[in-house]
């Protein structure tokens, strides 16, 4: 049986929901997945419970470890730093990495409008930044793919997880 891991932030309603929409497409798309997603978790995640950054490094730790592929959501103002530090942590293990970013500013890269304001203007950049020593890690070992649709399509070719 093959195991993943999704990372993403989980605190906001957003972050649990699109955790929920990744999650559910994995499971179907990899059926007998065993898919480790930090907020189901809830010895380390019930916030209305207590768990020291100790019980929680080592929960999530110990299923980056044993996990056949990471998934990562890379959307959000900044890559969440819990996700940063997991991709660091999982591309030691020289395994696949899917990275999902959704961010519309992907959006119009051949509009020359907008790649002349860039050049003339750099405050008027309309593009997406991501941080490139994470984005590169994430290339080393897999792809970044734009919507939910995309990363079920890399999942299910034959030489993924």
């Amino acid at each position: 049986m093959k195991t993943g891991y999704l990372a993403n932030g989980l605190f906001s309603l957003g972050d649990r929901l699109v955790n929920e929409l990744v999650a559910d497409a994995v499971r179907q798309t990899l059926p007998g997945v065993e898919l480790y997603v930090p907020q189901e978790n809830g010895a380390i995640n019930d916030k209305a419970a207590y768990a020291d950054s100790e019980q929680i490094a080592s929960a999530d730790m110990a299923s980056l470890l044993k996990s056949d592929f990471l998934i990562a959501v890379l959307d959000g103002v900044e890559i969440d730093s819990g996700v940063a530090a997991e991709i660091g942590a999982f591309s030691m293990l020289n395994r696949p990495i899917f990275a999902l970013l959704t961010d519309t500013r992907q959006q119009g890269r051949d509009n020359m409008k907008k790649i002349d304001a860039l050049q003339k203007d750099a405050t008027e950049n309309q593009f997406i930044y991501r941080n490139l020593f994470v984005v590169g890690l994430i290339k080393q070992r897999g792809i970044i793919v734009s919507s939910i649709e995309e990363l079920r399509e890399a999942l299910s070719k034959k030489d993924s997880p």
